[in-house]
């Protein structure tokens, strides 16, 4: 298949996610970075880009000068990430999709639930792919997980308790740094911070995993740093359509935990255990049987995970790779779309505009509930 040609919106020198997107959107050589609004400075942003390959003429100041500008291109882009703060996501993402552009945008979607409906009613009108970047859902044991539950190697799974707690905001000197500080902030990040940021995560992969959506829930949320108008931490319960009972735990200042993402998933026959920070292990006991490990790369894994692989076995795969595998998951769907074929379903596993409306709507449930003092709410469909 030929290069596909790729642009970002944010993600500028020394961001946290941007060097991460492109390495993934290149790994497999699947896309070129061709285009970029990269910094809120102008100058910077447009400097930046061509040092990263991009011609002086589409090196763009920001995000309105890159949408003209490709737009009129008969070249334009195939791919557009958009990994600006979240306050910015529905507008960028909106324009580019009507437009006529692929986009692959940041979590959250958007901070309400209405304009995570405009965006899934102006894609599905416009034909265009949206992706969220709900990136640990590519992990190759991630999609094991999800292959042996829809395999039915566990049963019915009855309960799923994730989590996604570090502690690197637990310092309250930290108040005015920049990278924390717009996290506590609802004008930048909405209505919430480490449930929007972090357990939106845990809870996609809940459902990724499962093949279920969250239908109730209820929540109880703690600023443990004075002065925080969002939560830092957060506890929440929740109910799920096919029956499964859940459990979430997200906290940014659980000191001494560093990534901590972590899934279990408990089913009739058996259950399974994965955590990020050791992603080339799956712990799987049967029921009445000895844990085992499943280790990547294996031959004896399904093949959705063994397709999620690059390496052989006993070589470390991380989060390059699992974001890789999303941006892989899109190529494949961009050339289907150019050429007008269908691609293949095993390989279309990159979370949709769909999915990050779900999410949304779990994220506004959790907060009325947690305002509420842990009241069961239904989470909007």
């Amino acid at each position: 298949m030929s290069k596909l040609s790729w642009g970002m919106i944010g993600g500028g020198e020394g961001s946290q996610i941007g060097g991460a997107h492109r390495v993934a959107a290149t790994l497999d050589g699947a896309f070129t970075f061709a285009a970029g609004a990269l910094d809120i400075d102008p100058e910077k942003g447009r400097d930046f880009a061509v040092r990263l390959g991009a011609g002086q003429d589409r090196a763009y100041g920001d995000w309105r000068e890159m949408l003209d500008g490709e737009s009129s291109r008969p070249d334009r882009v195939d791919l557009v990430t958009v990994a600006t703060p979240n306050n910015t996501h529905f507008e960028i993402t909106k324009a580019f999709l009507q437009a006529g552009f692929n986009v692959l945008c940041e979590k959250p979607m958007t901070t309400t639930i209405a304009e995570a409906e405009e965006i899934v009613a102006i894609a599905r009108e416009s034909g265009r792919l949206c992706a969220v970047n709900y990136g640990y859902s590519g992990y190759p044991l991630v999609r094991q997980m999800q292959a042996m539950v829809a395999g039915g190697e566990l049963g019915r799974v009855r309960l799923v308790v994730a989590e996604f707690a570090h502690g690197f905001h637990a310092d309250a000197a930290d108040a005015d740094n920049p990278r924390v500080r717009w996290r506590y902030d609802p004008a930048q990040a909405g209505i919430s911070s480490v449930v929007a940021d972090c357990g939106s995560h845990a809870l996609h992969m809940a459902c990724f995993v499962i093949g279920q959506e969250v239908t109730t829930l209820s929540a109880d949320f703690a600023s443990c740093i004075e002065g925080r108008k969002l939560e830092d931490d957060a506890l929440i319960a929740f109910r799920m359509n096919g029956g499964t009972v859940g459990r979430l735990w997200t906290s940014a200042v659980a000191v001494g935990r560093m990534h901590g993402l972590t899934l279990q998933v408990f089913g009739e026959k058996g259950g399974l255990r994965w955590a990020q920070e050791q992603p080339n292990q799956l712990i799987w006991t049967p029921l009445n049987e000895a844990s085992r490990i499943l280790e990547r790369g294996s031959s004896e894994l399904l093949p959705a995970a063994q397709r999620a692989s690059r390496l052989a076995i006993g070589h470390t795969e991380g989060m390059f790779g699992a974001f890789g595998n999303l941006y892989a998951n899109l190529a494949e769907a961009i050339h289907a779309q150019k050429e007008g074929g269908r691609p293949d379903k095993q390989n279309l596993s990159f979370p949709t505009a769909e999915e990050g409306l779900h999410s949304i709507a779990a994220i506004h449930a959790a907060v009325a509930s947690a305002k509420a003092g842990g009241t069961w709410v239904a989470v909007e469909r």
